[in-house]
């Protein structure tokens, strides 16, 4: 499993980055344009992640925009369903509304710091990545 960690807080980037980097190779990025190149840079190198945990309240550029934005990248290269990456997303932010535009920008999961190591485990057994 690749993973892609985008968070611009130290120890949430450390924590995540120690619970994924156990089933294979975990990139991190510190904010939503430094996300944004990794992405396209493991496409351009036929390596693409399978799960990106993304924050939303970052400097830069929001979570929100980054998910649209990687869901945009995909959608230009015909990737779609099972084939997209698998997009969750790790913030303080515990309000419906974020949650909601966060679904309808199409992330697959929502889970809400401090991030409970078993959720995103039972997460990524659901996306068969475990």
């Amino acid at each position: 499993m690749k993973s892609l960690v985008v968070d611009d807080d130290f120890t949430c980037r450390r924590i995540l980055q120690a619970y994924l980097s156990k089933f294979g190779e975990c990139h991190i990025a510190v904010n939503g344009q430094e996300a944004l190149d990794a992405f396209k840079a493991s496409l351009d190198d036929n390596e693409p992640y399978d799960v990106i945990t993304l924050d939303i309240m970052m400097p830069e550029m929001n979570g929100h925009e980054v998910l649209k934005k990687i869901r945009e990248i995909e959608d230009k290269n015909g990737k779609f369903g099972i084939e997209s990456v698998k997009i969750i997303m790790t913030t303080a932010l515990d309000d419906s509304e974020n949650i909601k535009h966060a679904f309808r920008e199409q992330c697959e999961a929502y889970l809400v710091k401090p991030i409970d190591r078993q959720k995103l485990m039972d997460k990524l057994s659901e996306f068969g990545l475990r």
